[in-house]
């Protein structure tokens, strides 16, 4: 072996007190490491206690096909972002109802590690701890069916049982699901404190997600149960559905800034025209606000691009944690960002922007890389809002209100930066406030 080569192999495998899971908290990498031991523990007992048919091989090896096909049709087009996942239970669902559990905890690692081969390579801890998550979820989902549906067998029949059966299946279904749920909350968590769990896992795209692969899990798995190969007839099925679920998901990045996962510029200003419209003709209160990251260049110069788009992230996750549903949020472009209240009040307006400033200053961006320094931040913003003067609105209501906001972000960064102004009729000038999150400055009405 010459020794050009011998460095190579030295610098692709990393000595242990270098992998990626020892950057993460230390409470979080012993929750992944005691979570992936209880997963081997389990998997040794289920190994060994269970018994075993060449049936149950078949089987398991025609779904794992079926699992492989998926991952295959997912090459294409990546690995979907998030935690919308890509029909995978279709597939597993049914080795957990009508397999011994061995086969149920184990099947997720197969699949998952084609999925580091053939289509993206992430750090190994977050994979082996996918696949124990996901593995034991199966499990639980298995040891569901057979304490509560024990008498029902692993096969339906015709009448009521059949109808009994499925809805025994629908509530392992349910049990994966919410074990799974509660395993990977701590990881998210821990990744990013500031990360609203209920933004991450329960939004509605996520849930309408989550319902229809089950639905069609619990199908596939009455299927299979009758005669295994009619699973062939639900793969093109299951790839047409696959497809239809990435369509969505191309129209909705069509929206979406890829750094943030907020807006983009063409999209917000589209629904914030007609947001303020709206509040126009109906006069209800209505406030946008412009946010731009102080010195925002020098964070780029000193710890470099890469930092700074995780300061735009961590920016952006601090909007999920003060803004309504409702409410529209955008990168503007840059270090600025645009967010717009729809029937907000001038004093709640100036309150959500204060709290968002306050926030960022006070919350260290925790960046990547051993050994690397937290990173502070401070925003200026500026706020326009319109209350009452509804005759002073134009034709071109939301540009008034922009123009306004971008007047009163200037006037908070000719003031020392690190604080919000606000401007309350669109030809007045812009009034600063000193920060303090629950101040609300003298206002023009």
């Amino acid at each position: 072996m010459g020794q050009g080569t011998h460095h190579r192999l030295r610098a692709r495998v990393r000595a242990p007190s270098a992998w990626p899971v020892w950057q993460l908290p230390s409470w979080l990498a012993k929750y992944l490491f005691v979570l992936i031991t209880v997963y081997a523990g389990v998997v040794a007992y289920a190994a060994i206690t269970g018994a075993y048919s060449a049936f149950d091989f078949e089987v398991f090896g025609l779904m794992l096909a079926c699992g492989a096909a998926t991952v295959e049709l997912s090459r294409r087009a990546g690995e979907n972002v998030g935690l919308i996942s890509d029909l995978y239970a279709v597939w597993e669902l049914p080795i957990a109802i009508l397999l011994p559990p061995v086969f149920a905890l184990t099947a997720p690692v197969l699949r998952i590690g084609l999925s580091q081969v053939r289509i993206r390579k992430l750090p190994l801890h977050r994979r082996v701890f996918t696949a124990a998550a996901v593995g034991l979820s199966y499990g639980a989902a298995s040891l569901a069916f057979h304490s509560v549906g024990s008498g029902l067998g692993v096969a339906p029949r015709p009448g009521f049982h059949g109808f009994l059966w499925v809805l025994v299946v629908a509530v392992a279904a349910l049990v994966q699901w919410a074990t799974n749920l509660g395993l990977v909350i701590p990881a998210i968590k821990g990744s990013d404190p500031a990360t609203p769990v209920r933004a991450a896992l329960l939004t509605r795209e996520v849930m309408q997600n989550d319902v229809m692969e089950l639905s069609v899990a619990i199908l596939v798995t009455f299927v299979v149960a009758i005669s295994p190969l009619t699973v062939l007839f639900a793969l093109p099925f299951v790839s047409l559905l696959q497809r239809s679920n990435r369509h969505a998901q191309l129209l909705n990045a069509s929206r979406i800034d890829s750094k943030t996962g907020l807006l983009n510029a063409g999209t917000w200003e589209r629904e914030a025209a007609a947001e303020v419209a709206r509040a126009v003709r109906t006069r209800t209160p209505v406030a946008v606000a412009l946010l731009d990251i102080d010195h925002f260049k020098a964070v780029n110069d000193l710890h470099g691009h890469l930092i700074g788009d995780q300061a735009l992230g961590a920016v952006a996750r601090t909007f999920k944690i003060f803004v309504r549903e409702y409410d529209l949020v955008g990168r503007f472009g840059g270090e600025e960002f645009a967010l717009l209240f729809p029937q907000t009040a001038v004093a709640d307006s100036y309150r959500i922007a204060e709290r968002i400033r306050n926030h960022i200053a006070q919350t260290p961006i925790v960046v990547d890389g051993p050994g690397s320094e937290p990173v502070r931040l401070t925003v200026s913003m500026g706020v326009a809002a319109l209350g009452s003067s509804w005759e002073s609105a134009t034709g071109s209501q939301l540009t008034d209100l922009v123009a306004a906001a971008d007047r009163a972000l200037y006037q908070a960064k000719q003031g020392g930066r690190d604080q919000v102004c606000m401007i309350t009729d669109l030809g007045m000038p812009a009034l600063r406030a000193a920060p303090g999150p629950d101040l609300v400055p003298d206002v023009v009405g």
